[in-house]
């Protein structure tokens, strides 16, 4: 393992009772990046972050968080990382800073630092005016934002995000969003993160995996996923023989892509919409699809999701 892999994961399994919960997942992560797992409720993000963070230990499969092995070096990996969870844990009897300064406490920090620390990263999340009101009084977003504060308090070298906007309003998400990009280019730190927001992924991600049913089913960076489907989609929902419709446009040589939903809707990736739809409604007529519906867009995240998984990403 180089210096310059912060994750790395291989072959990582989690099974409860029948459920493969994490199905053989392998990754990496350089340095400075950040990462995002992509996916529906119940793909198995959670899953795989609690492996990486010592919280489970794996069935089998290997992983280690800045070369420390993550069942034989369990500590030297807490000492490193930080993390936020999908449901907000505050104790809504302290203060903002309270709170930070708890964490601090539990890490061994000294008291000068601690307070030091706490205030620098109120600061950075814009709760500093709210530094001395219990928790209690704070809305989800400035909730969400104290416990983004409370996973830097030990300096971690990896910082993993599971579903950081879940819940958010706009405004509140955007200034996440901010802080992540904060994080990368000026203080370094690598990001793992876990959504289902594909916009999310897209905007703020160097590398994207794509899971579902426990197994990375796509990954690469989010531009190169996208222009691997064409230059645009044609999305024709319809009802006839899907197959064979199917069938003859794959042998077109102006089609990228193709893939079917579990319906009669058809995603087909072309190197220019407008000149390619009459040729492939022309080719729907003749065999005998019924065209309900018909249009084009650029393809998106979502198309590499609908693509790599055969359906639309579940909410």
């Amino acid at each position: 393992m180089t210096e310059t892999v912060a994750i790395k994961a291989d072959n990582l399994k989690k099974y409860f009772d029948d459920v493969k919960a994490v199905d053989g997942i392998s990754l990496q992560a350089a340095r400075g990046s950040v990462v995002a797992l992509l996916g529906p409720n119940g793909a198995g993000k959670t899953t795989t972050i609690n492996l990486l963070t010592t919280q489970l230990k794996p069935d089998s499969g290997t992983a280690e968080i800045m070369g420390y092995d993550v069942v034989k070096m369990a500590n030297q990996v807490r000492c490193r990382v930080g993390i936020t969870f999908q449901e907000t844990s505050v104790d809504p009897a302290l203060t903002g800073m309270q709170v930070l300064a708890f964490s601090g406490e539990l890490y061994g920090m000294k008291r000068r630092d601690i307070k030091r620390k706490a205030a620098d990263l109120l600061d950075m999340v814009e709760l500093s005016e709210a530094a001395r009101r219990k928790t209690a009084t704070y809305s989800g977003g400035m909730k969400r934002r104290l416990e983004l504060a409370r996973s830097l308090m030990n300096t971690p070298e990896v910082l993993v995000l599971d579903e950081p906007t879940l819940g958010l309003d706009p405004q509140t998400r955007a200034k996440v969003w901010e802080y992540i990009t904060h994080l990368k280019n000026e203080q370094g730190l690598t990001l793992l993160l876990t959504t289902h927001y594909m916009d999310e992924a897209e905007h703020l991600s160097d590398t994207v995996h794509i899971i579902d049913h426990g197994k990375i089913v796509c990954e690469g960076k989010p531009e190169d996923l996208i222009r691997g489907l064409g230059d645009e989609t044609v999305k024709v929902t319809g009802a006839g023989d899907a197959e064979v419709f199917s069938a003859r446009l794959e042998k077109q040589e102006y089609v990228q892509s193709l893939s079917r939903s579990d319906g009669e809707s058809i995603h087909i990736g072309v190197d220019a919409g407008q000149k390619r739809l009459p040729q492939i409604v022309a080719l729907a007529i003749e065999t005998g699809f019924s065209v309900h519906e018909v249009g084009i867009e650029r393809p998106s995240l979502g198309d590499v999701f609908f693509s790599a998984t055969g359906r639309e990403i579940r909410d």
